[in-house]
């Protein structure tokens, strides 16, 4: 048969580009983190549409997305909600990251290179001065300091071998954005954050594994003390 002549897939036809997809995950991403569509909101997507711009298929395709970054929760014949937040989810989410993350550390320092350490070094220095600028707009510049931050914290452990460990804290770190933006914003803006990762950062170039894992370890504890001490949720 002529290439010209095959019937394209019906799911094909009718799946929506995933150009589209991706924007109004990102979109519906940023709102969820930043607290517009808040915890618990039921998703109606007859109402999304127009907020978005996108068809009903592009929205659910979105909320799927959603769903596999534990943004979203879908139940049967209930539809999509934002997924909720609580101590109980932040402790527990706490407790596996320090578990992850300090051991993809170590086996990072391990195995770290000059051009790991560079790489260190260079997302390091990004961070300081988007700290500088969180400090004196928190609101303004958080999303500049959350990308810095999510960079600094990935040099750290580029190093390490395993993909299976590297990808479980990639999606840990995503899962504690929402509490990293509201222990962050609603905390007195201090030299407190920066200092930790000094100290980190500073283990981590003498290849200090035990320190290194024990200072992330209370730096990851960060947004649970916050959030606790502030009774900012139950």
């Amino acid at each position: 048969m002529s290439p010209s002549l095959v019937t394209p897939e019906p799911n094909a036809i009718a799946s929506p580009p995933r150009s589209l997809i991706e924007a109004a995950y990102q979109r519906m991403r940023r709102d969820i983190i930043a607290g517009h569509l808040s915890a618990g909101q039921k998703l109606r997507v007859e109402h999304l549409k127009s907020r978005y711009g996108v068809g009903a298929g592009t929205l659910r395709e979105a909320m799927a997305l959603l769903v596999a970054d534990a943004l979203v929760e879908s139940e049967s014949q209930r539809g999509f909600s934002v997924a909720p937040i609580s101590l109980e989810d932040l402790a527990d989410l706490t407790r596996i990251r320090v578990l992850l993350e300090g051991e993809a550390l170590r086996e990072s320092i391990a195995a770290g290179t000059d051009d790991w350490e560079a790489g260190v070094v260079s997302t390091f220095h990004k961070l300081t001065l988007a700290e500088q600028r969180l400090r004196a707009d928190p609101a303004g510049a958080f999303e500049g300091w959350e990308f810095c931050n999510r960079q600094f914290h990935e040099a750290l452990v580029a190093a390490c071998r395993s993909r299976r460990l590297l990808r479980s804290r990639e999606v840990l770190y995503q899962q504690a954005e929402r509490y990293r933006r509201l222990s962050t914003l609603k905390a007195p803006p201090s030299d407190d954050l920066h200092e930790e990762h000094k100290t980190i950062f500073d283990a981590v170039m003498a290849r200090d594994a035990d320190r290194a894992s024990a200072l992330l370890a209370t730096h990851i504890n960060r947004a649970l003390l916050v959030i606790r001490n502030g009774q900012l949720i139950e």
